[in-house]
């Protein structure tokens, strides 16, 4: 991976040995521009991006403090250092309210000031970490969650461990509901970029309205309800990986934009004509053959040749049901674990009518199945009865012994009673007429034990 640029910090100040000062202190680990006047701050803050300013409270042509309150209101997140000869108590309670993170007087210690700038650069990236988190919290998912000894799922395993080493975009294809994104994730992981942001773009759930907004951010007033500068997905997941998901659902327009992003490594937020340099990785996914969509004129073929550098395709469920049985008992495990409670068992011949079926939501309709029998079964043991009626019909045509039916039937009818008297096992025998011993010894039988 390209090593990352440094921050950038702004010197503005009309004094040329301070200039000059700052310019020997911070230029072999930042990259530093200068500015003499408001005027030039301003100019400068609009054309870079700027991770810190250094600010003087008293310029020729301007006030110190309006300037910060219009660097603040541009980019929040950029962190201001006020920078004065006189300290003011009064401009110094200001410029802390206008959102100032320090106010520095005149003459200053050296590492003093290196102090100061390493705080507020590590808390623009604290900050900026944050905003990540908040919107990522639920997704974060480990390579583990990757489930599957068949020989499709090791090809993938493999083809993952090779491209997480290349920085070149990758198009992830497969069906809904086959692990697109966990597939993303685990490239991300095992990367040079895993200790930074995994951003995922949901291109289909965004309306096409907020979609430019959403990539790539925005400025105050850039539209009606913009009422304050916000970074877009792609800032976010600057020097780690954006992960453009469903990325057939954007239209003809963004995916040029998107095109143009992928190729320059810079974009504008929207309302603005600042540059904003893309330290970023790319990962795409599309659950219809991007190919017949190029073909069709509903895609672009550039686009298309730009991800398509490093292919994956996620095989679905149906060509590899011998992974059934792993998915089942994870699934069993990750709910067990999550509750607090006993994991649940499924029998062999409950397994083996799932094995039956063809999946057409693959392992996410297998996952939602196993969660909802978890639910509403009683007992600790998940068999054929306790599957939606559509398996059940399976299970019709498999030879049942009389025991087998029998058992079958008392689990079916005995779970229900228990669950009508919320488990109360003295009511439940009193109602099914036998005494609780015999009821107990049936629970144990039958697995119906409370859960």
């Amino acid at each position: 991976m390209d090593q990352p640029e440094s921050p950038r910090i702004l010197v503005v100040d009309d004094e040329r040995g301070v200039r000059e000062s700052f310019n020997m202190m911070l230029k072999d680990d930042f990259s530093v521009l200068f500015a003499d006047s408001g005027a030039e701050a301003e100019e400068l803050f609009k054309k870079h991006s700027v991770d810190l300013v250094l600010l003087d409270i008293r310029l020729p042509d301007a006030d110190g403090l309006d300037l910060l309150e219009a660097f603040k209101e541009r980019d929040p997140l950029t962190e201001v250092i006020m920078v004065t000869a006189v300290k003011e108590i009064q401009s110094a309670v200001r410029a802390i309210k206008l959102g100032a993170y320090e106010y520095v007087v005149k003459p200053f210690s050296v590492e003093e000031v290196r102090t100061v700038i390493g705080r507020a650069i590590e808390k623009r990236n604290l900050v900026r970490e944050l905003t990540y988190l908040r919107t990522e919290l639920d997704r974060i998912q480990g390579f583990e969650e990757m489930v599957g000894r068949d020989p499709k799922m090791l090809d993938v395993y493999e083809m993952i461990a090779t491209i997480s080493q290349s920085e070149a975009t990758v198009l992830i294809q497969g069906e809904s509901g086959t692990g697109k994104e966990l597939a993303a994730r685990a490239i991300h992981n095992r990367s040079a970029r895993r200790r930074f942001p995994f951003v995922v773009l949901n291109c289909a759930a965004i309306p096409p309205t907020l979609m430019e907004s959403e990539i790539f951010g925005h400025v105050k007033g850039a539209f009606t309800g913009a009422t304050s500068t916000r970074s877009g997905k792609l800032e976010i997941a600057n020097r780690g990986t954006a992960f453009l998901d469903d990325i057939d659902s954007l239209d003809v327009n963004m995916q040029a934009k998107l095109l143009r992003v992928i190729q320059e490594k810079e974009l504008e937020r929207l309302g603005d004509s600042k540059v904003v340099r893309l330290d970023v990785r790319f990962l795409a996914s599309s659950n219809k053959v991007v190919e017949e969509l190029v073909e069709q004129e509903r895609f672009r073929e550039d686009l298309y040749y730009r991800l398509n550098v490093l292919p994956i395709h996620l095989p679905p469920l149906r060509e590899r049901k011998s992974d059934i049985p792993l998915l089942v008992d994870h699934f069993l495990g990750r709910l067990s674990r999550k509750t607090g409670r006993p994991m649940k068992k499924m029998t062999d011949r409950a397994v083996q009518v799932l094995m039956s079926y063809d999946w057409p939501g693959n392992v996410r309709e297998l996952q939602n199945l196993v969660e909802r029998m978890v639910t509403v079964t009683a007992g600790q043991v998940i068999d054929v009865e306790d599957l939606d009626p559509v398996f059940q019909k399976r299970a019709v045509s498999e030879e049942m012994s009389l025991k087998e039916a029998v058992a079958a039937f008392e689990r079916r009818y005995i779970g229900q009673i228990l669950a009508q008297c919320s488990s109360n096992r003295t009511k439940t025998a009193e109602k099914l007429g036998i005494h609780r011993n015999t009821l107990i010894s049936k629970i144990q039988e039958l697995g119906l034990g409370r859960s």
